[in-house]
């Protein structure tokens, strides 16, 4: 059945979020799609990561469920579509975007920007008020040994937001050894200069709370010996960051 479904109505689901209040401004309905193209050794929802988990659920079946809701979001809140990597499902997001739009309801998607531009993403991003950008690192060597790709997309993908208008808040996990030093996050104010629409830079302090989600599905956890951030390390990328 589901190899006969049209992947414009139907989205394969990890789970949602009725009253979410950390993923965009107000408060906010969070769909949590199922699929992930990236290998995140700090991971911690590993459990999405998998396409072939998670259960389909249909266009109308979402939809209802957000209007439920609606009086609590509205006027300043919304719904933010997250992951694993929402992108990977986009001919669904389009028109989901669509109906949320008629309803006069803020959109938000959560991506890492780790995918090619395609006609689909372009017409997915007019429908959409705000990007929460996730940047993995902006040391390109170093975010292959991160998440095991390149930055260039995400970074590419950063651009077309900021020469098209596109709001975005960028986000960087803050993981002490690996995503903190001096020279990175000075080069990563610098690229920050060359956008023209971040609203917001969001600091997020790495925490091992996921781990056990890791070993759950009997797999190795990379960043067994690595403390949590404290708000220390926050405060000094910080100040770096000039923010």
């Amino acid at each position: 059945m589901e190899e006969n479904l049209d992947l414009r109505y139907y989205a394969k689901v990890h789970s949602v979020e009725s009253f979410g209040t950390v993923d965009g401004p107000g408060i906010r309905f969070i769909l949590f799609l199922q699929g992930c193209n990236l290998q995140c050794k700090y991971c911690h929802n590993r459990d999405t990561w998998d396409l072939n988990q998670g259960q389909y659920r249909s266009l109308e079946d979402i939809l209802t469920q957000v209007k439920k809701y609606k009086n609590y979001i509205m006027p300043n809140g919304g719904v933010t579509v997250t992951g694993g990597e929402p992108l990977l499902q986009v001919k669904f997001l389009i028109e989901f975007f669509k109906e949320l739009k008629k309803e006069k309801i803020h959109t938000c998607i959560d991506t890492s920007g780790m995918v090619s531009i395609t006609d689909d993403i372009k017409q997915l991003l007019e429908l959409t008020d705000l990007v929460l950008l996730d940047i993995k690192h902006i040391n390109d060597e170093k975010c292959k040994q991160l998440v095991g790709f390149s930055n260039k997309l995400e970074l590419e993908f950063a651009k077309y937001l900021s020469d098209n208008g596109i709001k975005m808040w960028l986000r960087q996990v803050i993981i002490p050894g690996y995503t903190d030093k001096r020279e990175d996050i000075l080069e990563l104010k610098k690229f920050i200069k060359t956008l023209k629409t971040v609203e917001k830079v969001e600091l997020l302090p790495y925490h091992s709370m996921g781990k056990y989600k890791w070993e759950k599905l009997n797999i190795k956890y990379e960043l067994e010996n690595v403390k949590d951030a404290s708000q220390d390390d926050i405060n000094k990328v910080k100040e770096l960051l000039g923010i």
